[in-house]
């Protein structure tokens, strides 16, 4: 445990330490912000860089071979609903837990004075990630081609853009771009990869991998839909 978190906190630091410096930087410089919000910024940063370092290493040492052994167990069962609903219960669970997520709802929710709650927000967006990434995870199974069901997807996706109420766009693709984050990308490509690896004739490039970009697609449709049938 010490070793994996050894590894870990050079890789936060890269992270961490330009934002800690360019913020003491613009401080001295620009900002002049009050002492007690720079200490605070100071000790945020701190906070951030720890939690992080504990983040990454619980991801290494058991959500990735957890997903992987999942992944790789499906297939015994001999069931696609089987499948199709352990990648929407994975997907659903991760979204709702992921941090960035829930960054996105409640500024919506402040920002539109009440008119998007935060909580149906989170499900819904939840719910597109867990039904593309079924949709995803099933398309690793019966080798569809994945460019097929991108154009498909994206097409969906264009013309959804078009009928939606103007104010719901901007909000639908944020909502795509935050559900790739921490806790989602590694469950999805962890159960992803455990699945494509046990399938015959399979490689683990074209099939283990694409399950995140469609499962990125699924809050950007169901946000539309949802601006579309509003309206």
């Amino acid at each position: 445990m010490l070793a994996l978190l050894r590894q870990r906190l050079p890789e936060v630091l890269r992270a961490i330490v330009p934002l800690l410096v360019l913020g003491c930087v613009l401080q001295v410089t620009i900002v002049h912000a009050p002492l007690a919000l720079f200490l605070q910024f100071l000790a945020g940063s701190v906070i951030a860089l720890a939690g992080m370092v504990l983040l990454l290493a619980g991801v290494d040492m058991g959500i990735l071979p957890m997903g992987r052994f999942i992944g790789a167990e499906l297939p015994k069962q001999r069931s696609l609903w089987l499948i199709g609903a352990v990648a929407f219960a994975m997907g659903f669970a991760t979204t709702v837990a992921e941090p960035d997520v829930l960054i996105l709802a409640r500024q919506a929710a402040s920002v539109s004075q009440g008119a998007f709650r935060a909580l149906p927000l989170i499900y819904l967006i939840a719910a597109g990630v867990g039904l593309f990434a079924a949709v995803a995870l099933l398309r690793v199974v019966h080798g569809f081609s994945m460019r097929r069901l991108l154009a498909i997807v994206y097409s969906l996706m264009l013309v959804l853009t078009l009928l939606a109420p103007e104010h719901f766009v901007p909000l639908a693709y944020d909502a795509g771009s935050v559900t790739t984050g921490v806790l989602t990308t590694p469950v999805l490509l962890a159960l992803s990869l455990g699945l494509s690896a046990v399938l015959g004739g399979r490689s683990a490039i074209a099939d283990g991998f694409g399950l995140l970009g469609l499962a990125s697609v699924g809050p950007i449709v169901s946000v539309l839909l949802l601006g579309w049938l509003w309206q």
